[in-house]
């Protein structure tokens, strides 16, 4: 790799828990840095963070020169990539983004790079990571549309209490050890519990099981695609789970379809159930692949598959993927880390 394909990296939102699994994949990754340096609000700014035994300071987002860098990896929360991604994308700078705010807007690519790659080389300077719950369901669902043709899907997620950051895993871990309520993310507790994600209407969706269908759509490029969420937390710290129910146009056979999953990226089939050989949350903690199991016919439908899908939601639901786009961009298009704005005038 040229001297000139070497990295300079902003994390901003260093601290924060995928912040931090940032720097634990790139550390695994062989992507080449040249600078790497921590950025977070003036409240976590100072927190120093090792990485490869070196000790990095993390500095006030409001001080960054965003021209000194070539990427910058947001976990910050959607109101800062709201306010700094546009500021790196006009000095030059590539933004990944893991918060909301980008990832439904018509000029902004969401990608998963099992699924759907080739968006990004469409990026204007920004590329959105899409929801933790997302990424694991699309990979399992690209190679059914690709070979059996999707007509319809239903999905119920049981989703670690890690998708809300430190302070869910805070509250569960403080309620476990006092059996006393901690009033955040809910008035619920979540020990010993499920909560269900923030609902703006007595009739509707949660922000959560909106992410979904809509982010879905856009992964898959199907925007009139049928499909329906229902979204819970429950009381596990990492990984997510989702059950799934997929009617398909094409006829297949339960074989076909784990020989298609066996054969696609990313994807680790673990579906031995009458030995008790199924993914968890727990055996899938650590880990960057979407593992798939309990895959048998929906006798409800023609044409109806029904699978369990978990991954580890921290990792490849936020961190490992956004890392896999930037380790797929400088392996095939580098041009489009470097000179972007070049390309897209």
């Amino acid at each position: 790799m040229k001297k000139s394909e070497t990295l300079r990296i902003a994390i901003v939102g260093a601290t924060g828990l995928v912040g931090r699994t940032f720097l634990k994949v790139l550390e695994n990754s062989f992507i080449p840095i040249a600078k790497l340096d921590l950025f977070a609000t003036s409240r976590s700014a100072g927190t120093s963070i090792v990485f490869k035994n070196k000790e990095l300071i993390v500095q006030d987002i409001k001080n960054i020169n965003f021209a000194n860098y070539d990427v910058a990896l947001f976990s910050a929360g959607k109101d800062a990539s709201k306010e700094f991604a546009p500021l790196a994308v006009m000095n030059g700078t590539l933004v990944i983004d893991n918060g909301s705010y980008w990832r439904m807007h018509p000029q902004v690519p969401l990608v998963v790079p099992e699924v759907n790659f080739e968006d990004a080389f469409n990026h204007k300077g920004i590329i959105a990571n899409p929801n933790c719950s997302t990424i694991q369901l699309v990979v399992a669902l690209q190679p059914i549309e690709n070979k059996f043709k999707i007509k319809k899907v239903e999905v119920s997620t049981y989703q670690a209490i890690s998708g809300a950051g430190q302070k869910g895993i805070n509250k569960l871990l403080r309620e476990i050890e006092t059996g006393v309520p901690v009033d955040t993310l809910s008035k619920h507790p979540i020990a010993f519990n499920i909560n269900f994600h923030t609902i703006q209407s007595k009739f509707g969706f949660s922000e959560e099981e909106i992410k979904i269908i809509n982010e879905t759509r856009k992964i898959l490029h199907r925007k009139n695609l049928k499909i329906s969420a229902t979204c819970v937390r429950i009381p596990v710290l990492v990984g997510h789970s989702e059950a799934v129910s997929v009617i398909t146009k094409n006829e297949f056979s339960l074989e076909e379809v784990e020989e298609v999953w066996r054969q696609s990226p990313g994807i680790i089939i673990m579906d031995d159930p009458q030995n008790e050989e199924y993914p968890t949350p727990k055996m899938v903690e650590g880990t960057d692949s979407v593992y798939i199991g309990r895959i048998r016919r929906n006798p409800a439908e023609k044409n109806g598959l029904m699978f369990w899908v978990v991954a580890d939601n921290v990792r490849k639901g936020a961190a490992t993927n956004a890392i896999q786009i930037l380790e797929h961009l400088l392996k095939v298009a580098p041009e489009r880390i470097f000179s972007f704005q070049k390309m897209f005038k």
